[in-house]
């Protein structure tokens, strides 16, 4: 894509800078530490609640991520498969779920031991918050920390509310919610169940959800504080179309993959999780804070067949839990200056009963060909630092973080049917010290320039390490061979606030990383996974918030990535050569909003403010390649066109006697552009693509009520 045709013009637009209003400054993790956005040593990114609101149905993570700089958030309108997320590059070869990034809610990992988290868990229609931290300070969370996504549901008020919602959409979509929340002395408590379903845009792609989130506080004493929280999610039907090839995406972008209807493929989830977060202040410089989870997932699979392997089923039984404590600090009278200081502990474990056998039409049948046990644990500690540096005159012109992580996770299975393709029984361990440095200079009370190093590591997953090839054919046998990859991660960068109305953030960046998990070969729904040598990651992001009056607003975020393989290696029998894009990551992307309020713009004093309001978003982003030979020949095209795409949304707030009323209406896609949504990286039948939406609306309402 010519990537100037949408961005010229839209720079001078987007950069006036005009007195307005005076914008609030949040509170975020930095790291393992708390601080304000603007002092934070590292690229944070906070979506706020109307923003959550206003990207879309509040179905996908995909709606709201757009936003955030860094991420490639791809929905894949196949909700089998879940949406695609990347950071920085981590996490793009993901046929299914999260890879490469930490997923976080309310405190207690979203993410496994080995890496795997499943976005399509997060409550959006109760969510308060969503913060995305990258760079080498997300490190400090452990095994595959590309970033970490954390997402943080509302508290009760003091007012006691009940709200009910419903949209409805293109190609039937549905999603309806009921969402309860007061307080009684110290108790607090939100509640929120929803539903969705969809026919689908494309042949064999119907889905049903149902949620139920609920998050309660209570002050146990005034300086210990308890949130326990409670998620259930519920998906008895995600039929899968699969992907098509590009000749089959140019015939008709609504039919299903090959085989995806004989053989009903499709998918059910059921996941069931609590958890606890207990918070004790012993006195205003000492802190300490422990959390403990635990739950359940079973996931049933059906496959389709391929001319070479018959159709399949294959079913997972997750039981997981988690245990994390950290002791929190502040020492005042250090030598030059105070000092913020964290250490902590996390251990967590799964296990998981996978089976499978064959299905005939879309059914089980015959005996089971798996039946094995995977396992994988973790027990990390932590430690970060945070300086605050004081001249003579009281002044504090440096911060320098230091901060450690010591990760060992352990990679087991047990195979119980030895005897049918092989022993697949074994243990792998990995262990790495991960450290980070940094310095903030605080230039001015509004500008700070920072610059972080830092090291990570990401091991396979337990489904990366479930297949080996042998004999050109991938088999289930535990992969021990696979290696961690190592990368170094290096950053600089700027926040400044030129004016009350007006925030700038912006970075550089180089990852270079070693051993890279990659596709080794993919044939019958079976993906085999091998190192490769090298791969580089260099980019920059730069993002802009402008109020013009208090009516008026503008957004813009601009990220370039050129994320390559460093060094020649061979997938299968193709050899790969130094210098190709690695899949699924486009060069450039770019995320402007224009928001228009008639009474202006929700704050915490003011969170859903009356009246009309408004705005216009565009996404656009480059080309991108979908394989690792990064092939654009008929017989094996794999290049993904850029796209522009224009959404529209208009809102309108009332009150009509007690009830609060909220009508909405939105268009996506206005210029109705033929779009890929995602792709299934290095797919074997080179059925790369998953179609996006051609132009499509939806409408909701939301009534809210005092109690």
């Amino acid at each position: 894509m010519k990537t100037h045709r949408y961005w010229g013009g839209l720079w001078a637009l987007m950069s006036l800078t005009v007195q307005a209003q005076t914008t609030e400054e949040v509170t975020v993790q930095s790291g393992r530490l708390a601080q304000k956005q603007l002092d934070a040593p590292a690229s944070l990114k906070v979506i706020d609640g109307e923003a959550i609101r206003n990207a879309g149905a509040q179905v996908n993570l995909s709606e709201a991520l757009a936003q955030a700089p860094g991420v490639v958030a791809l929905n894949r309108n196949n909700y089998a498969q879940d949406v695609q997320i990347s950071i920085r590059g981590f996490g793009a070869r993901a046929a299914f779920g999260l890879r490469g990034i930490r997923l976080i809610t309310d405190g207690i990992p979203a993410t496994t031991p080995d890496g795997q988290g499943q976005a399509s868990t997060v409550s959006l229609t109760s969510a308060e918050r969503i913060e995305v931290l990258t760079g080498p300070l997300a490190q400090l969370y452990g095994n595959a920390a590309g970033g970490v996504i954390q997402t943080f549901t509302r508290e009760a008020g003091v007012q006691p509310e009940a709200q009910v919602s419903s949209t409805v959409g293109s190609y039937g979509l549905r999603r309806n919610d009921v969402q309860l929340s007061g307080r009684a002395g110290d108790v607090g408590i939100v509640a929120d169940y929803s539903t969705f379903d969809i026919a689908g845009y494309r042949n064999n792609s119907a889905a049903q959800r149902k949620q139920f989130n609920a998050v309660v506080t209570t002050q146990l004493q005034e300086a210990t504080r308890l949130k326990l929280i409670a998620n259930v999610f519920d998906m008895p039907l995600a039929q899968d179309p699969l992907g098509l090839t590009e000749a089959k995406r140019q015939e008709n972008p609504r039919q299903a993959g090959a085989n995806a209807e004989t053989d009903r493929t499709r998918k059910s989830v059921q996941q069931n999780q609590i958890g606890a977060v207990l918070a004790h202040r012993f006195h205003n410089d000492l802190a300490m804070q422990w959390r403990a989870y635990s739950g359940t997932r079973t996931n049933l699979q059906y496959q389709a067949s391929t001319l070479a392997v018959r159709a399949a089923w294959v079913g997972l039984q997750r039981d997981f839990e988690g245990l994390g404590a950290q002791l929190q600090g502040k020492v005042r009278d250090a030598a030059s200056g105070p000092v913020d200081w964290v250490i902590g502990l996390d251990a967590d474990r799964t296990s998981e009963r996978r089976q499978g056998g064959a299905t005939t039409l879309g059914e089980k049948s015959g005996y089971l060909t798996r039946n094995e046990l995977n396992q994988a644990r973790n027990t990390d500690g932590f430690a970060q630092v945070n300086w605050h540096w004081t001249d003579d005159q009281g002044h504090n012109p440096y911060t320098f973080t230091a901060g450690v992580r010591r990760s060992q996770v352990q990679l087991k299975n047990t195979d119980d049917l030895p005897l049918v393709d092989g022993n697949g029984t074994g243990q792998v361990n990995y262990s790495a010290t991960t450290p980070v440095l940094g310095v903030t200079w605080h230039a001015a009370n509004t500008l700070n320039v920072y610059a972080n190093w830092g090291q990570g590591f990401e091991t396979p997953t337990l489904a990366e390490a479930a297949y080996t090839v042998q004999n050109n054919t991938p088999f289930g046998l535990f992969n021990t061979a696979l290696l961690a990859s190592r990368s170094q991660h290096s950053e600089v960068g700027l926040k400044w606030t030129p004016s009350a109305a007006t925030r700038i953030d912006a970075a550089l960046f180089h990852i270079g990383t070693d051993n890279e998990i990659v596709t080794l070969q993919s044939t019958g729904g079976k993906t085999a996974y091998k190192n490769a040598g090298k791969t580089q990651r260099d980019g920059a992001e730069w993002a802009l918030k402008n109020d013009w009056t208090p009516q008026w607003r503008s957004q813009l975020s601009v990220a370039w990535l050129r994320a390559v393989y460093a060094a020649d290696f061979t997938s299968g029998t193709s050899a790969i050569k130094s210098g190709n894009r690695m899949p699924g990551i486009p060069d450039q992307q770019l995320f402007a909003s224009l928001q228009w309020a008639d009474q202006g713009f929700a704050s915490a004093a003011r969170p859903r403010p009356l009246g009309w309001s408004a705005s216009a978003d565009w996404i656009a982003r480059s080309q991108m390649w979908a394989n690792d030979l990064n092939t654009a020949d008929s017989g094996n095209y794999a290049r993904v066109a850029g796209l522009g795409q224009l959404n529209l949304r208009v809102r309108h707030r009332q009150l009509l006697g007690p009830v609060r009323a909220e009508l909405w209406a939105g268009v996506d896609n206005l210029m109705d552009k033929q779009t890929v949504g995602s792709v299934i990286v290095n797919q074997a039948a080179k059925q790369y693509f998953e179609p996006g939406l051609p132009r499509n609306w939806m409408a909701g309402a939301v009534l809210s009520m005092a109690l």
